[in-house]
């Protein structure tokens, strides 16, 4: 409540109009953020060999990260995840245009599940070797909000008004400087994503059907606002090969309830 009065008072020093200061607040999402430094328990691990239960088939794309579910604040990050366990997230460095399913690019893996170390075959998983081995031990959470051309498109349609757009970042800004931006981090899970290039989300819903929405703008096929961000990694120095590289993976909300990984659509892009 404090960071949205703070936004509140922002917007409306720069005179916005208080209807869209609102609907931004309600198009927060919840986030966690995990990042290297603190004395807290690792919250995550990236890099280095994945522990895999025996018997599971080596992922087809390298090993990025194991999150430890219990070490995230309950009802943090806004997904219908497990209380405990480990999340493991696989991605190479391929860019795509567009995402694509990859049944194995997460893995679920229950508490108390025996496991061992899979080392990674330098011929395999893109002929490159295992990402740097870092432990994430600091936790933020707290609101995420979208980014401005994303807003602009739920609120206002296919073709929002170059006005539009320009309001959308007015309120990114007024956001941000009342102490809405983003921490330090390396890992998110939940929330809405941060993109150098398109909105992987809204990639993930596919072509939009004509017709007014809720907000006035136009409705998605069926079951699109049910797609949400699962994890995006910030691959930073980690991969040389990208420039500003990011990887992110999507999942709908009923997936990640029913625990059907096997669903994700994963994304690669770099700036």
């Amino acid at each position: 409540m404090d960071r949205a009065n703070r936004f509140r008072a922002e917007a409306a020093s720069h005179g916005l109009p208080s209807e869209e200061v609102e609907e931004w607040i309600r198009s927060a999402r919840p986030a966690v953020y995990l990042a290297e430094g603190g004395d807290g328990p690792v919250a995550a691990r990236i890099g280095g060999e994945p522990l895999l239960p025996h018997g599971v088939p080596r992922p087809s794309e390298p090993f990025v990260a194991s999150v430890d579910l219990a070490a995230l604040p309950p009802g943090a990050t806004g997904l219908p995840l497990p209380a405990d366990g480990q999340l493991l997230l696989f991605s190479g460095v391929d860019v795509h245009g567009v995402g694509r399913q990859v049944p194995d690019a997460v893995l679920y893996v229950p508490s108390g599940t025996p496991t061992a170390p899979s080392p990674v075959e330098h011929g395999g998983c893109g002929g490159r070797g295992p990402y740097r081995p870092r432990e994430l031990r600091t936790v933020w959470h707290q609101p995420s909000a979208p980014m401005p051309e994303s807003f602009a498109l739920d609120r206002w349609g296919d073709f929002p008004e170059d006005e539009q757009f320009e309001l959308a970042d007015e309120l990114a800004d007024a956001w941000a400087h009342g102490g809405g931006h983003r921490p330090p981090w390396d890992l998110q899970i939940g929330g809405h994503p941060v993109s150098p290039q398109n909105d992987p989300v809204h990639d993930a819903r596919g072509p939009r059907e004509a017709g007014p929405s809720e907000h006035g703008g136009t409705a998605h096929g069926d079951g699109a606002d049910d797609w949400c961000l699962l994890a995006t990694w910030k691959c930073g120095d980690d991969v040389t090969e990208l420039d500003s590289g990011t990887a992110h993976w999507v999942i709908r909300r009923q997936d990640a309830a029913a625990r059907r990984f096997d669903r994700v659509h994963r994304y690669v892009e770099m700036a």
